[in-house]
């Protein structure tokens, strides 16, 4: 919440000064329009943008057989934020009292309008009051006063002047801006947006007058002298705006086609540095291609497998597991799941080689999964054959098959559609059927159901009276596993020059619920920097699957002892 909050934040302060900056005084008031709306919009849009860049991480000089790192212990933290409920609930008043306000004000509103006389005056309808109001504007209604009215002491111009505010909609941009402010009181940049939205309204209706009625001198002594009047609802359009001088000096302005382009053009860098700045965030990425493989293949696992049930039973049928591949933890699907399927392409045989296997008294096979001897053959034709490989060491049937020169496996066309061609495309089975025998997987790991404390410790040998009260923890882990983070921080660790003899360097730190690490601590390092040193390693880190209870994201702490061997 709090990266929304600076990220939007920010956005809506840099946009507002440019349009102050370089938009505002000119007369391109229908982009000026659009551009406060849609930088509302992209402010709060903007924070859920991530665009990752991957960087790779230059060799170091260290060798990181001098480095071992030794199983982290963890502990999951539930902590009660009382300062973070008093904001909320503090939040959630005011937000309902400005709320309440809000729609208060429309039901006044229309309350007025049902309550009074109206007349349909073109493309809107009059309310006629009885107080002394300037015109003033809401959705499609212009309210005015019923003295005036009969009288006709409203000029023409104001009519028009309401009448814009009508057709372009005005209330509508009125409304969400109010609307944001309701749910987001405590920025006061959006009182600033609301401003800068009315007074271009204003602008766009005072154009519309002037280029009706080629009268400026008239027009500017007509608001003049409806100044003083104060406005009724802070949900309308009116004339009783305190920047009437910005409005006068508006009309007899004019801005150069050349200069109204450049300026838009200006705004392609400001979005862009803006995207780059809050967007862009830089993922480190070990140098290993075997590193970058594991974790390639750990993604096209999961669109593989997406939506099959794995089922394991131990040797006794007693269920151990039973999920959704989406719902295992990275160690279950390491454990239990088999790498995808290369992909299989036709490789049919050319029409020689076809033919030789048809006079190759010798030539053994399989065909479709069935064994065949060259006359097998006179019934094919090359092209009705997917694939041919050479093949040896393979068991077929429970008898092992001796590798020669002239055994081949085959696969027709329609068995390769209907077979080798799903194994790679995607998962052509629902349920995954195992059963395990004992001593060779260890179960998932476990903890005894207990009651809410500030942490809660990894407990891996649950009683079995006590499985129907457990609840499953799913530890944090690096993208790759721990082999992986091994080798990361080994082959980042730069030893200290002038480091003599062994010891070991204590670090903890915080997994966030989005895999980010935070509160980094030395509990205990061995000097020459080697604490900074370990801490600056694991900020490139790049973000971890973080740890779960219950299937609940969860922050997790964890203490890593590192044993350092100096030259």
């Amino acid at each position: 919440m709090t990266d929304f909050l600076i990220k939007s934040t920010l956005t809506l302060l840099v946009l507002l000064a440019v349009y102050h900056l370089l938009l505002e005084k000119e007369k391109m008031h229908t982009f000026n329009r659009f551009y406060l709306l849609f930088s509302l919009i992209f402010s709060f849009v903007i924070p859920f943008i991530t665009i990752e860049v991957l960087t790779k991480i230059a060799a170091t000089t260290t060798n990181a057989s001098h480095i071992q790192i030794m199983q982290g212990n963890f502990v999951i933290e539930e902590e009660t934020n009382y300062l973070r409920i008093a904001l909320w609930s503090l939040y959630t008043l005011v937000t309902a009292l400005l709320m309440f306000r809000f729609f208060r004000n429309i039901l006044k509103i229309t309350s007025k309008i049902k309550s009074n006389k109206t007349i349909n005056y073109k493309n809107a309808t009059l309310i006629l009051i009885k107080e002394k109001v300037l015109p003033h504007t809401f959705l499609n209604t212009i309210f005015i006063n019923e003295e005036e009215y009969h009288n006709r002491e409203i000029a023409e111009e104001l009519y028009t002047h309401e009448l814009t505010h009508v057709t372009q909609k005005h209330t509508l941009d009125i409304l969400l801006i109010e609307f944001t402010k309701t749910l987001f009181w405590f920025n006061p940049i959006l009182i600033l947006y609301k401003k800068a939205i009315q007074l271009n309204h204003e602008f766009l209706a005072d154009e519309k007058v002037v280029t009706s009625y080629n009268n400026v001198p008239f027009y500017q002594n007509l608001l003049l002298s409806k100044v003083n009047t104060n406005p009724t609802y802070y949900l309308v359009s009116n004339l009783n705006y305190s920047v009437t001088k910005k409005r006068l000096l508006m009309m007899t302005k004019t801005t150069s086609k050349v200069k109204s382009i450049l300026k838009k053009i200006f705004l392609i860098p400001t979005f862009t540095v803006l995207i780059l700045l809050l967007c862009v965030e830089t993922v480190a990425q070990g140098n290993s291609d075997k590193e970058e493989s594991t974790i390639s293949k750990d993604k096209r696992k999961d669109t593989y497998y997406a939506g099959v049930r794995l089922i394991v039973k131990d040797s006794h049928k007693n269920l151990l597991i039973n999920k959704k591949y989406e719902d295992l933890t990275f160690n279950e699907k390491r454990l239990y799941i088999a790498a995808v399927p290369a992909s299989t392409k036709k490789n049919p045989p050319s029409e020689k080689e076809f033919k030789n296997w048809k006079n190759d008294v010798n030539f053994r096979g399989i065909l479709d999964e069935k064994k065949i001897t060259n006359t097998d053959l006179k019934n094919y034709t090359a092209g009705d054959i997917a694939t041919s490989a050479k093949y040896g060491n393979i068991i077929h049937n429970g008898k092992k098959i001796e590798p020669k020169m002239n055994h081949f496996i085959l696969q027709t066309n329609s068995y390769f559609e209907n077979h080798s061609k799903k194994t790679h495309e995607k998962a052509y089975f629902k349920v995954i059927e195992k059963t395990i025998k004992e001593g060779t997987i260890k179960s998932p790991i476990v903890i005894k159901e207990i009651s809410k404390k500030d942490t809660i410790n990894i407990n891996t040998q649950a009683e079995p009276k006590e499985q129907k009260q457990i609840s499953e923890i799913i530890k944090p882990e690096f993208p790759g596993g721990l082999l992986a983070f091994y080798k990361f921080i080994g082959s980042n660790f730069k030893t200290p020059s002038g480091l003599k003899g062994n010891g070991k360097v204590y670090i903890t730190f915080m997994i966030e619920k989005d895999g980010s690490l935070s509160e980094f601590e030395i509990l205990r390092d061995m000097g020459f920097g080697t604490g900074e040193e370990a801490i600056r390693v694991l900020k490139l880190s790049p973000k971890w699957i973080p740890g779960k209870e219950n299937n609940e994201p969860v922050r997790v702490k964890y203490s890593l002892p590192i044993t350092i061997q100096a030259k």
